[in-house]
């Protein structure tokens, strides 16, 4: 069996990488003061990445909203200026 026709062993790591690097993103935005809030929507491994999230959140001073969809199968992530 040719491995070509299964490329979920390459596709899940690159594609945790890319989202991860959109929430990084979107918490320096944030933590920078250029905006009170973002969004990162359209993630399809958000809910694995909430923990690393999170921590890199906490060190930036800033919060993370899980925003679940209403079937379940899947999270945006809101990133917030804490409350003063």
């Amino acid at each position: 069996m040719e491995r070509g026709s299964d490329r979920t062993a390459d596709v899940v790591p690159a594609t945790l990488e890319h989202e991860m690097r959109l929430i990084n993103e979107a918490i320096a935005l944030v933590a920078s003061g250029r905006t009170r809030r973002t969004v990162v929507a359209g993630l399809r491994l958000g809910d694995q990445l909430l923990p690393s999230a999170q921590r890199v959140a906490d060190e930036a001073g800033v919060r993370l909203v899980p925003l679940w969809h209403a079937d379940e199968h899947g999270v945006d992530i809101a990133v917030e200026q804490n409350p003063a």
